[in-house]
């Protein structure tokens, strides 16, 4: 493939004749690695939900820290991802991201199958997962250099929804696959259930082995990387002084970070509550990245911040929703309670996307897209985390749930003062 030597996506001819091929290319590209990514780093939380059901003695605490784990290192490794792209190219960075998710692939694979593996070991192979959650950083990076302002919207909520999506597919997946022994020739016998059925846990992790070598080969030959974009780690760390970047952080922190760490919590939480249904998980998930577009385009439409304030209101009155219905024990009142706090959020993350490469300037804008995505991330440590605690201490999740409504509460207010009101600091 020849090498891209001239990239001016805001020059409307350049656009049309050239450009428009290139990014869509790549888009559909990055897409699906990214989608792989989304699926390691959540792998842990359907896995974890069935470790001491083949064997393994872990506590609830030490169930929800490894569904948490991931995500505290995705997070941290965003940071890094962030100003990859603009080190080493979009393309190189996404082969290099994308095949080395083989590591905890491969190694869950191996270790679910003995009940006598180390918890530390689990512990290091649920950090291993956080590779997978450092590359939504790095993509959404990679795509804002792309497409021009007009159209970043809905591509970045095209990429990040689709790709968000490997969070609904991993937790709709992996029941079907723990169903059936194909990958037993590699030494995994089943593993038998209190009811007498078999499964096989391992393929949980074997099954994506295959796609992560061939996505990571197909970035390799058809992705590219862009002239003039790349920057030092220290021109780009220029936006960590810029007052939008932390409030636009917060805001994401809200929309994004909620709809990561319910995506993480929420097998358990269903698990917990009302384990009849616990099947059904992968819906709340799908929701929200299957909202993240409509997010991005309806912001392109109507505005970012306007858009986000709905959202975030949403989400308050989702929260509020979930708590009266789980002091209800009504299913029925909490999924669709739930599934309203997953759309909200999964939209709020495509608005609040789109509002940045307005706020800044391109360059600054790509540093900033990673950085607010790498504190979001937390989001899917830290809510499994707090869900964990409240119901420790208080024998109830209503109050981790409080503590989410007075982060939405502030959040409109930000959103409202510096972006939405007739004098604000930037309409968006």
């Amino acid at each position: 493939m020849a090498r891209i030597t001239e990239w001016n996506p805001e020059n409307e001819e350049f656009w049309e004749k050239e450009g428009r091929k290139h990014a869509k290319r790549n888009l559909w590209i990055s897409v699906p690695t990214l989608m792989m990514a989304f699926i390691v780093w959540q792998i842990w939380s359907v896995v974890a939900i069935r470790l001491n059901d083949v064997g393994f003695q872990f506590t609830d605490e030490q169930l929800f820290t490894l569904a948490a784990i991931p995500g505290l290192v995705g997070a941290t490794l965003r940071f890094v991802y962030t100003f990859a792209v603009g080190k080493f190219g979009g393309r190189n960075w996404t082969v290099f991201s994308t095949g080395i998710l083989l590591l905890p692939t491969v190694g869950i694979g191996f270790a679910v199958q003995n009940p006598d593996t180390p918890y530390w070991v689990m512990l290091v192979l649920a950090a291993l997962c956080g590779l997978g959650g450092g590359n939504f950083s790095s993509s959404s990076s990679n795509m804002s250099f792309f497409f021009p302002k007009k159209e970043k919207g809905t591509a970045l909520g095209i990429n990040g929804g689709l790709g968000n999506m490997g969070v609904s597919v991993v937790q709709f997946m992996t029941p079907l696959a723990i169903a059936v022994g194909t990958f037993s020739f590699i030494g995994g016998e089943g593993q038998v259930l209190p009811n007498g059925s078999e499964i096989w846990l391992q393929n949980a992790a074997f099954i994506w082995v295959v796609p992560i070598i061939a996505l990571t080969i197909i970035a390799y030959f058809g992705m590219d990387n862009l002239p003039n974009t790349q920057q030092s780690a220290k021109d780009q760390f220029v936006v960590v002084k810029r007052k939008h970047t932390w409030i636009m952080t917060w805001l994401y922190v809200a929309t994004f970070g909620s709809f990561i760490g319910y995506g993480a919590a929420f097998p358990l939480l269903l698990n917990s509550s009302f384990p009849e249904y616990a099947g059904l998980a992968f819906i709340g998930a799908f929701l929200a990245a299957a909202f993240r577009p409509v997010g991005g385009w309806l912001s392109d439409k109507f505005g970012g911040a306007r858009v986000t304030a709905y959202t975030l209101i949403l989400m308050t009155l989702g929260a509020l929703s979930v708590i009266f219905f789980l002091g209800q024990q009504s299913f029925f009142g909490f999924l669709v309670a739930f599934l309203i706090l997953f759309m909200a959020s999964g939209a709020g993350s495509g608005s609040t996307f789109q509002m940045i490469p307005i706020i800044f300037p391109p360059k600054e804008a790509a540093p900033v897209l990673g950085f607010t995505a790498a504190f979001a991330a937390y989001g899917s440590f830290l809510i499994p985390q707090l869900f964990g605690w409240s119901l420790a201490s208080t024998g109830a999740y209503v109050t981790a749930l409080y503590i989410f409504v007075a982060f939405y509460v502030i959040s409109i207010l930000l959103n409202w003062f510096y972006y939405q009101r007739k004098n604000a600091e930037v309409k968006c």
